[in-house]
């Protein structure tokens, strides 16, 4: 395999001053300043923040959050699910074990005992939204999330939950009970053997 050479040409004495680069970065800042000054009749671009706050557009993916069904009962089975896809390995989930506290809504076989989010980890990809079967996380429109420490920015369940709020979604298990009921009460016709001769 050949390899070819390129020829570089000399830099003239001009283009070894640096002038020509300096000119040209201050037209692009003249520009920028004629398009952006309030005095010239611009509007500004500048934010006042947290004063004014950015609008987020339509399918923005923020914060992940644990939501409850209308009822106000945990959505989240901890099947753990979320915590085995998600990439940086941000969410942590304990299971209730087998004394551990019974799932606060009928037919859900278990809860969390502790779900955590590291935000700093948090990628905010949305994978634990897309496989989550139960509807229970969803990311929001949050942006701007501060704390004073790093402990302070892993969130527990209880704080997931209340920034979460209430999703009025799918009642997936209230439909899967209407339709066991439904089965359970159903005649089911048998087919009658068929013998070879």
């Amino acid at each position: 395999m050949s390899t070819k050479v390129v020829e570089r040409k000399p830099l003239s004495a001009w283009e070894r001053s640096y002038i020509p680069s300096f000119l040209g970065g201050l037209g692009v800042t003249w520009n920028h300043f004629k398009r952006t000054a309030p005095f010239l009749g611009n509007k500004p671009i500048t934010m006042e923040y947290p004063e004014q706050k950015w609008v987020v557009p339509e399918g923005y993916r923020g914060a992940p959050y644990l939501v409850k069904d209308q009822e106000g009962a945990t959505k989240c089975v901890s099947c753990q699910l979320c915590e085995f896809v998600c990439p940086p390995k941000a969410i942590r989930i304990t299971p209730p074990g087998e004394n551990g506290q019974p799932a606060d809504r009928a037919n859900a076989e278990k809860m969390p005992r502790e779900f955590e989010i590291n935000m700093l980890r948090c990628i905010f990809c949305g994978l634990c939204q897309e496989v989550c079967p139960e509807e229970a996380i969803f990311l929001q429109k949050d942006y701007s999330l501060t704390g004073t420490s790093r402990e302070e920015m892993v969130y527990n369940k209880e704080k997931l939950l209340k920034l979460g709020g209430t999703h009025a979604g799918i009642q997936k298990w209230k439909h899967k009970l209407e339709e066991a009921e439904a089965q359970e009460s159903f005649p089911v016709a048998t087919e009658p053997q068929k013998h070879s001769h």
